[in-house]
């Protein structure tokens, strides 16, 4: 049986720590170029001039649109060709970080996360959308990005939200990966568009991966309230600097080499309800996590933690809490007709998948979360 570990060849973690980027710039070279909207470099131009001048390095801003398109992926790749950067920079969200890796095509990547909302700063793939941002494919690259750099002052005085939601994220980890786990699915190369060119063939998640996947679960039982009221208060504590490891490191290993199931499969169904469009993908996550142990009809009690722990810190455990105020059975079909489509992880579910099923979940999630919050 193959298995596969992927990672990241360094994560570094504390605060200040964007104070050193420039000497992982110099560890490639001279320059990088800097992907990053215009806000999130404001932000943070202070650190970046003071590491610049410390580490006699430069950052060619190369501005980003906001939208991982092949068009403007090609254009920063020209910028990088033309100014001879050393490296490749993606500073910000999720949407600059993917965009860094389709330029970086797997090679002198660093990776530096302003907030803590999702685990896709460790990962060897990334996200291409349209224009209108609709979703045209993803891409795979040979190898995981060179540095993961977090910066915990960074991280604590972004909105709290942020970090709630990649808690959304890092709350489906384990229970992902354990499903996947006991089905023996394939992992972390799926490969749902075609052949990839420079891809390793698609492996079963390793026993460390689960462990790490499971670590998510036990981290944010165990700190997410507190490491949210730090947040709040815009400061960092032990709390705060074990979610954002959750978050971004333990999250970002326990999906891409644990594997993906329902939960994620749901969070894209969604897309068919409207009312959902604006909200974060952890806060949907956190619902489609619940709509998941309802499909898997796993033990009350963990059922119960599940929801204990997304009302502690705020997550949605209701659709009404994602805008979809009513949900009927045509509708909960629409997504789940989307959710079972033949490339999507919910088939890594330990027993065969039937759409009505699917549909019959995620309504039954969303009447649980109305009586828990009736309760409360």
């Amino acid at each position: 049986m193959r298995k596969a570990l992927i990672l990241p060849t360094k994560y570094v973690q504390g605060e200040d720590e964007l104070l050193n980027l420039g000497y992982f710039v110099s560890t490639f070279g001279k320059s990088a170029l800097l992907i990053a909207s215009q806000e999130d470099v404001e932000r943070v131009r202070p650190q970046l001039e003071a590491t610049a001048e410390k580490f006699d390095v430069s950052f060619i801003e190369g501005g980003f649109n906001g939208e991982v398109t092949r068009e403007e992926t090609k254009r920063l790749q020209a910028v990088a060709t033309e100014k001879q950067t050393d490296c490749i920079i993606g500073l910000g969200g999720g949407k600059a970080i993917d965009a860094s890796k389709v330029v970086a095509e797997g090679e002198h990547l660093i990776i530096v996360p302003t907030i803590a909302a999702q685990d896709a700063p460790t990962s060897h793939s990334a996200v291409l959308y349209h224009e209108d941002g609709s979703f045209d494919d993803y891409a795979y690259f040979k190898q995981s990005p060179s540095v993961v750099l977090v910066d915990t002052k960074v991280i604590a005085k972004a909105p709290t939200r942020f970090l709630v939601a990649g808690m959304g994220d890092a709350l489906s980890t384990y229970f992902e990966a354990r499903a996947t786990h006991h089905s023996y699915s394939r992992v972390n190369a799926s490969l749902p568009m075609g052949t990839r060119e420079g891809v390793t063939p698609p492996a079963v998640g390793t026993y460390a991966a689960l462990a790490l996947a499971k670590l998510c679960w036990d981290h944010l039982r165990e700190d997410g309230l507190r490491a949210k009221i730090a947040c709040d208060a815009n400061v960092v504590t032990e709390a705060l600097n074990k979610i954002v490891e959750t978050n971004i490191l333990l999250s970002g290993l326990g999906f891409e080499s644990g594997g993906l199931a329902a939960a994620h499969a749901i969070h894209n169904g969604m897309t068919a309800l409207h009312g959902a469009h604006s909200y974060l993908h952890g806060e949907k996550v956190a619902f489609a996590t619940i709509a998941q142990l309802v499909l898997e009809n796993a033990d009350q009690s963990e059922l119960e933690e599940v929801l204990d722990f997304c009302y502690s810190v705020n997550l949605p455990i209701t659709l009404a809490e994602l805008g979809v105020e009513n949900i009927t059975f045509e509708e909960a079909m629409e997504v789940a007709k989307i959710a079972c489509i033949p490339e999507e992880s919910i088939h890594s579910m330990p027993f065969p998948i039937i759409v009505e099923d699917v549909a019959n979940a995620i309504i039954v999630a969303d009447k649980i979360g109305q009586e828990y919050h009736s309760k409360h």
